[in-house]
């Protein structure tokens, strides 16, 4: 247990599927190795802080409206397409941490999505990553992958 006026670090983990597949990590699987290097360094930063205290600087930020409850880590890769994680904060009582299968607070990396430079992603791509978020909230203990 941390010390009085500290945190500990959080856990990093991957949502996984019924039938095995984990999104987020067939996503980085497919980015150029550079960004994946920056993902790993934006989470590695993230649960070092941890996410309560961590200032973004445009690399990890809150989600609004429908996306509410979501963080999006954010990188840049070549010809400025946009590739974003998508991740839930998943933080409880002791209790609570234990009956998700969780020995500490996680970052859950529920998927992620690519766009061209200075377009949106649509309703239907918010809703899927919605759906798999509430597939991962729905489970207890949680599937994932460490």
């Amino acid at each position: 247990m941390p010390a009085r006026g500290e945190e500990e670090t959080w856990d990093v983990v991957y949502y996984r599927q019924v039938d095995g597949q984990t999104p987020a990590i067939d996503f980085l699987d497919g980015c150029p190795i550079k960004l994946q290097a920056r993902f790993d360094a934006v989470l590695d930063d993230v649960s070092a802080a941890p996410p309560p205290r961590y200032s973004g600087g445009g690399r990890w930020e809150a989600m609004h409206g429908d996306m509410g409850g979501f963080y999006e880590v954010r990188v840049q890769g070549p010809n400025r397409e946009q590739f974003r994680l998508f991740c839930i904060l998943d933080n409880g009582s002791p209790q609570q941490l234990r009956d998700r299968g969780l020995t500490r607070p996680a970052i859950a990396v529920i998927t992620g999505m690519r766009k061209p430079f200075m377009t949106v992603f649509d309703e239907r791509d918010y809703a899927r990553v919605r759906r798999l978020g509430d597939d991962y909230r729905a489970q207890l203990p949680r599937r994932i992958k460490t």
